[in-house]
């Protein structure tokens, strides 16, 4: 089974992730992702779900199979994680949020995971530059507050709520704040999925399809070709996978 290994924390098949009861290792395999700990929830997106998508799509994804994902169970670090994202390119994401984890990632056994919102709210002004960051501080430590503030509320929220509640922390729009929900809750109906590269692998994948140029259009012709919710979060997570094994490993001295 492939793995939807989007998130920037995944690097060279393994990943750290944060939960309550403290740090899970997460491996992609050949048989999809194992856990060291259980806790982290783990969605599987299966092609044979979908029944109104065009012939082609249909029998383009059921010969890739399913796609396993690990949910971001930390709330704060899937809103830090789709503010990194804003703007920038994939692959500059990535290195950008690994470079942050490693310099002020929280110790575990494990190693470093992603800080925590009182560690970004501790940082100073000079770590952010440091790091080429200076345009990421303030949307962050404004997220860091807002999740003190609210954030055990926030994760009770059905999830179509939490994508509005978060639209009032500053610099957080509906980009950021769908990205976010889908990574927490699994949902991807709720990712921007007009967004570049749901576009991109679409048009790489199925290119006999008539898709629009334009995102408003997209994303309307493509929540056109499923008949739910839960058909439109599988096929959008299943082309995101199409992106292809973005988990290898980074050169830390690539410039960002």
């Amino acid at each position: 089974m492939r793995t939807l290994c989007e998130h920037p924390a995944w690097n060279n098949g393994r990943r750290l992730a944060r939960t309550p009861a403290g740090t899970v290792v997460a491996t992609d395999g050949a048989d999809g992702i194992t856990l060291s700990t259980p806790g982290p929830a783990l969605d599987v997106y299966d092609p044979a779900d979908l029944t109104a998508a065009p012939d082609q799509v249909r029998r383009g994804l059921q010969g890739r199979g399913p796609v396993a994902r690990l949910r971001t169970p930390d709330l704060w670090e899937a809103i830090a994680t789709a503010i990194i994202r804003q703007v920038i390119r994939a692959d500059q994401a990535r290195l950008m949020y690994q470079r942050f984890t490693d310099t002020h990632g929280d110790p575990t056994e494990a190693g470093r995971v992603f800080p925590g919102a009182e560690t970004v709210l501790a940082l100073g002004d000079e770590a952010f530059a440091e790091l080429g960051m200076a345009f990421k501080r303030d949307p962050l430590r404004a997220a860091a507050q807002a999740v003190l503030d609210h954030g055990e509320k926030w994760g009770q929220l059905p999830a179509l709520d939490l994508v509005d509640e978060l639209q009032s922390v500053p610099r957080i729009g509906p980009w950021t704040a769908g990205a976010t929900v889908a990574d927490f809750t699994g949902d991807f109906s709720l990712y921007p999925y007009g967004d570049m590269a749901v576009r991109k692998y679409a048009r790489q994948t199925f290119p006999d399809l008539d898709l629009p140029d334009q995102e408003a259009a997209f994303a309307a012709r493509w929540s056109a070709y499923c008949a739910t919710p839960s058909e439109l979060s599988v096929l959008t997570a299943l082309t995101l996978a199409l992106g292809g094994d973005r988990a290898k490993p980074l050169d830390r001295n690539e410039p960002s």
